[in-house]
């Protein structure tokens, strides 16, 4: 399983949200995303980066660039977000 760099911006930005409530601390999620050894953390690189500014019909950058590293990697996206569903950009596993 591969997770996009935003993956990890979003899981962080949602941890100062107070709605957002987690059985394992954020840091430890973290850590074990990162020394998983089923899981590796995909960089945003260029041909991400340009992937991305192809899909401005999602209007979130954070699942632009989400959706860019799928597609430039050839991976099928699990989400649940109805947006990235709905457009059609990526492949997903609801």
């Amino acid at each position: 399983m591969a997770i996009s760099a935003f993956t990890l911006v979003e899981l962080t930005t949602l941890s100062l949200d107070k709605a957002f409530r987690t059985n394992a601390g954020v840091d430890e999620l973290l850590d074990a995303l990162e020394t998983s050894p089923t899981i590796s953390i995909l960089p945003i690189t260029v041909a991400i980066a340009r992937e991305a500014r192809t899909l401005r019909i999602l209007r979130d950058p954070a699942d632009q660039f989400i959706a860019a590293t799928a597609r430039v990697h050839g991976l099928r996206l699990i989400t649940s977000d109805q947006r990235i569903i709905e457009s059609n950009v990526v492949s997903t596993v609801e």
